[in-house]
């Protein structure tokens, strides 16, 4: 891996010497006579990595970091709070209703699957989840 970006930066010195101006990707790829995605995941591997904690912008005692400007849709706090009472929630369900609401909504699997898998029918496990969700809504309007 290291060997074709290595390669690849050779290469766009030439063709940017040869045709006074900084290469494309393809270009790069078509000169080493490779797939484009290649040249790509190579040039990533060779690049040395940067701590979140690196400030980006600093003016007297206040600095941005690159944690700062990173988005992190799967943690808001939103979603925090909502974990902290679905796992609430599910303390108070006895547990064959925990297993099949977990089954179904976290493993995705669908009620025939949950069925066949803990013994019962696919008309049990519905209502036993249908139980489970209502018990859990009341809990929490």
């Amino acid at each position: 891996m290291r060997d074709l970006a290595y390669k690849a930066l050779q290469a766009k010195e030439k063709l940017t010497k040869e045709n006074q101006k900084e290469p494309t990707i393809e270009q790069i790829a078509k000169e080493l006579n490779v797939e484009k995605e290649e040249i790509v995941v190579s040039l990533d591997a060779i690049q040395d990595p940067l701590s979140l904690q690196e400030p980006i912008y600093n003016e007297g005692s206040e600095s941005i970091y690159i944690m700062d400007q990173i988005k992190d849709s799967k943690n808001t706090d939103e979603l925090w709070a909502e974990n902290i009472t679905i796992a609430e929630a599910m303390k108070k369900l006895n547990n064959r209703e925990k297993t099949i609401i977990s089954k179904r909504f976290f493993d995705g699997r669908t009620q025939m699957e949950v069925a066949e898998e803990i013994g019962i029918s696919q008309a049990q496990v519905s209502r036993l989840e249908k139980s489970a969700i209502e018990r859990i809504k009341k809990l929490y309007k």
